[in-house]
């Protein structure tokens, strides 16, 4: 469930093309620039099962200074730092993503 969640704000946000839901797989078709670049050039997880990181509302982090986006499972569900700033809520910080 939570990695659907992430790859539909990926999906939202513009970072893969299309995510295909299969019985118990999901298909992502990653999405390329001009010249055949990536639009995604790096992920890091941030929060871990042995580390958990969150942030209040107003410590949301900038990934990139705004270039990027963190994911945020919130209580109103898994969303994007741009989302989540609009709605005042903070939450469990999940990967970051650019």
């Amino acid at each position: 469930r939570m990695k659907a969640d992430v790859l539909d704000i990926l999906l939202q946000e513009g970072f893969v093309k299309n995510v295909e839901k299969e019985e118990n797989t999901l298909k992502v078709t990653l999405k390329y620039g001009s010249n055949n670049e990536k639009v995604i050039t790096g992920i890091k997880r941030i929060s871990k099962p042995g580390l958990r990181v969150y942030a209040k509302k107003e410590e949301l982090p900038r990934v990139l200074g705004g270039l990027g986006i963190a994911v945020i499972s919130t209580s109103k569900g898994v969303m994007s730092d741009k989302q989540a700033r609009k709605e005042g809520l903070g939450g469990e910080v999940i990967a970051y993503v650019w």
